[in-house]
């Protein structure tokens, strides 16, 4: 066998090299042109629903729930997966959808929360819904959920019916096999306002809702370890302010049944117990307060408008993802110029964004405002001061009214446990006017 020469051999490798250079060198450029792309776009939404799906674990229900997506939704959407670190193939099956789906796998298991939470964070839709891994969708079902979220603007989330559920969102069905069920929801799925039911609750299977509650209420609570509970909470939330509850009743899903949270096997009972115990600890009795809050504004114009803020307390320092610090006075945020050495609780930057900035103020200003709180003297009550009931609560000042912390964790989670406490009498517990209730923020695990 002959050789080719030499000269041909280093002409050829020369070539080569050339080929791949050109290659490596269009690969960066498109890259960075892509780069460029999406950070000039980065705050451009569409007029859409952005679907989120967490997944963990269970890459061949997500394959057929994508699939179902794909088959059966006509509306403008994105599909948005977030992996919590699984390891039976996810991450590939995923790359292999060649932008068909946003997607992120997670380095480490953050639960149901923490997987929509970054969802929620790279959602470019005027509305956004939660949809869980291990559910099939049906011809309609969409469209019959966004028809009832847009018929009234006091809609908070609506939820579809299913096979599968615990509350009211179950309903019977006829098939036994799934290769009938989709026969069963295409008759279901007749668009029909007067199937629509308010209700005290929706899971967290299947959640759609626009992107203006998120801007109001932020982030799902990480508190709530794997799963479970903290679509309790975030329905508490949305109900605090006013927003109702709806199940679409012409909208059916398949739900084969919480399988990745299952598969946690005997850490389950672990898991449910752990959650209950962080949602009474943070709620105690929930409905009692929201039932007060509708009381006392009906309309509840100004907690929609302001969102979950309206339930935090002022004269207390915050922090959203940078090194920057504010004081909270008056409904706006100050930045505190110069180290500040004392207690800071972080917020989620979207709700950090809810108070308008207002001039800076020094740390040692800040300070002096902080030690004035935390100072015994029993003078006239001031603004920010705690006060302790006879009826065992503690209760923030604020503008002439007390405002109720509704649990010890709310007093811990702001640091106003650590306030000197101002003794009300009954007389004047009954003569100052009711504020709104005081309610913990949100526990993070990620930066968002």
């Amino acid at each position: 066998m002959r050789r080719k020469p030499r000269g041909i051999r280093r002409l050829k490798r020369t070539q080569e090299g050339r080929h791949t250079a050109n290659y490596q060198a269009g690969l960066k450029a498109g890259y960075n042109q892509g780069l460029l792309a999406g950070q000039s776009s980065y705050h451009s939404l569409f007029e859409g629903t952005s679907i989120i799906i967490p997944s963990y674990n269970q890459v061949n229900y997500l394959r057929g729930c994508i699939d179902s997506i794909m088959d059966n939704t006509e509306q403008p959407h994105e599909i948005i997966v977030v992996d919590n670190a699984s390891t039976d193939g996810t991450a590939e099956y995923l790359e292999q959808l060649d932008g068909q789906v946003r997607y992120r796998v997670l380095k480490q298991n953050y639960g149901f929360a923490g997987a929509v939470n970054t969802g929620l964070m790279m959602a470019k839709g005027t509305t956004m819904l939660v949809l869980n891994n291990d559910t099939l969708v049906t011809d309609n079902w969409l469209g019959n959920m966004l028809t009832c979220l847009h018929s009234d603007p006091t809609i908070g989330m609506v939820g579809p019916v299913t096979n599968y559920i615990s509350g009211d969102q179950q309903i019977q069905v006829p098939y036994e096999r799934i290769e009938d069920m989709p026969e069963f929801a295409r008759l279901h799925n007749i668009s029909d306002p007067k199937r629509w039911e308010r209700t005290d609750r929706l899971p967290g299977f299947c959640l759609l809702f626009r992107r203006e509650l998120w801007e109001r209420i932020g982030f799902l609570d990480e508190g709530f370890e794997f799963g479970n509970y903290e679509d309790d909470d975030y329905n508490i939330r949305t109900r605090l302010l006013g927003y109702s509850l709806v199940i679409a009743r012409d909208s059916f899903i398949h739900h084969f049944g919480s399988v990745s949270i299952k598969a946690l096997g005997d850490q389950l009972d672990q898991v449910n117990t752990r959650n209950m115990v962080y949602y009474m600890t943070k709620w105690n009795n929930p409905y009692a307060w929201i039932h007060q809050v509708r009381a006392s504004d009906p309309k509840l114009t100004s907690l929609t408008a302001k969102g979950e803020t309206a339930f935090y307390p002022e004269s207390v320092v915050v922090k959203g993802i940078g090194p920057q610090v504010y004081w909270i006075e008056q409904g706006i945020k100050r930045p505190i110029e110069g180290e500040w050495s004392g207690p800071v609780v972080r917020l989620p930057q979207v709700l950090l964004r809810s108070w308008p900035a207002a001039e800076a103020l020094t740390s040692a200003e800040a300070a002096s405002k902080w030690n004035a709180l935390h100072s015994a003297h029993y003078g006239a009550p001031m603004h920010g001061q705690i006060a302790s009931g006879l009826d065992g609560f503690l209760y923030y000042l604020e503008n002439g009214t007390k405002r109720r912390i509704i649990t010890e964790a709310a007093a811990v989670s702001w640091h106003l446990n650590e306030r000197a406490k101002y003794p009300l009498t009954v007389e004047q517990l009954q003569e100052m006017p009711e504020g709104l209730p005081l309610i913990p923020p949100i526990k993070l695990r990620q930066v968002l």
